[in-house]
């Protein structure tokens, strides 16, 4: 059995334990970019905020009134950087001056010019813009899921980008046969 600390987390689901209080991630479903021996980040997947992609490139000044992808959500990505955008998506990182691959599809790209392309109606078809990222000290998520404030699987790009957002954390627990809806809020151990 592997333990905690050798758990290779990227391109896994986070899923807040009903227990979990914390007003920056109660209820929150997110995505695992990165984790490794210096920490582990990600992005919220489940929680939009009240704006448009519309508003946000008027906010940059981009051009986007024709673009097909103006009226997507933007999502509250987590608590750090929260005036940074991360956006992710299906495909490949290698045209976008700043991303990385998380996984075989999908990608996590943090420059303007994959919002430039979306403004033009270019670029990915399928992706998730967030304000804002979720991180974890080294060692500090592996506490956190021994104290089973959280529960992990692995991560399907169909929950992502084609489930709707307040069904995507129940869709996720369902990947583990779960319903968050009848776990106790009483953490216990055996």
């Amino acid at each position: 059995m592997q333990s905690v600390q050798n758990l290779g987390l990227r391109g896994h689901f986070l899923l807040a334990m009903p227990h979990l209080e914390d007003p920056n991630f109660a209820g929150s479903l997110s995505y695992l970019c990165d984790h490794d021996e210096n920490g582990t980040m990600g992005v919220i997947v489940n929680r939009p905020l009240e704006i448009t992609l519309d508003a946000l490139f008027e906010q940059l000044e981009l051009e986007g009134d024709e673009s097909p992808h103006r009226n997507a959500p933007v999502y509250y990505g987590g608590p750090t950087h929260k005036d940074r955008g991360f956006i992710l998506h299906r495909g490949s990182s290698t045209p976008w001056d700043s991303s990385i691959q998380v996984e075989d599809d999908i990608a996590l790209t943090t420059s303007m010019d994959i919002l430039l392309a979306l403004a033009a109606g270019r670029g990915p078809e399928e992706f998730l813009v967030c304000l804002g990222c979720a991180g974890w000290e080294a060692g500090q998520l592996e506490q956190e899921l021994k104290d089973n404030a959280w529960l992990t699987v692995e991560a399907e790009g169909d929950i992502l980008f084609k489930v709707p957002a307040e069904q995507r954390l129940s869709a996720a627990a369902g990947i583990l046969g779960v319903d968050l809806n009848l776990m106790s809020r009483e953490a216990g151990h055996s």
